[in-house]
């Protein structure tokens, strides 16, 4: 739990954040828009991926619930992030709903998000696809 608790704070120091995955981690988007990646894994696409999160979003998450499963090394993490989009100054105001499996770090976080939350923040689907750039 000391993992997942530390998880979105840590997305502001990306390097810290990849850091808690398992080495072979997988990150998966089911509802990302077309041109999204669908996964990442291993530490090196995680850190690819994320390290510019912070340049192009700045949010707080808040509102953190963890529901537990029967299997010790599954969590369901429902929380919410404030904030805004750096370069537009649009809301990016999201609700997420994660299942996330951790043994060694996490290792595998299934990240249900709402994808026109991101588009609108960015401002068009093409931005929202290449956020990581």
């Amino acid at each position: 739990m000391t993992n997942l608790n530390s998880f979105h704070v840590l997305l502001s120091t990306p390097k810290a954040w990849v850091e808690l995955w398992d080495e072979k981690g997988v990150l998966e988007f089911p509802y990302g828009p077309a041109g999204f990646p669908e996964m990442m894994e291993g530490k090196a696409d995680l850190y690819d991926y994320m390290q510019n999160f912070p340049k192009h979003f700045q949010v707080q998450f808040t509102d953190l619930k963890f529901h537990l499963t029967v299997d010790p090394e599954l969590v369901i993490a429902e929380f919410k992030s404030m904030g805004k989009h750096r370069e537009t100054g649009n809301p990016y105001n999201q609700t997420y709903i994660s299942v996330v499996e951790t043994k060694d770090g996490l290792r595998r976080y299934r990240d249900f998000w709402n994808p026109l939350v991101a588009i609108e923040s960015v401002g068009n689907v093409n931005d929202a696809v290449r956020f990581s750039e």
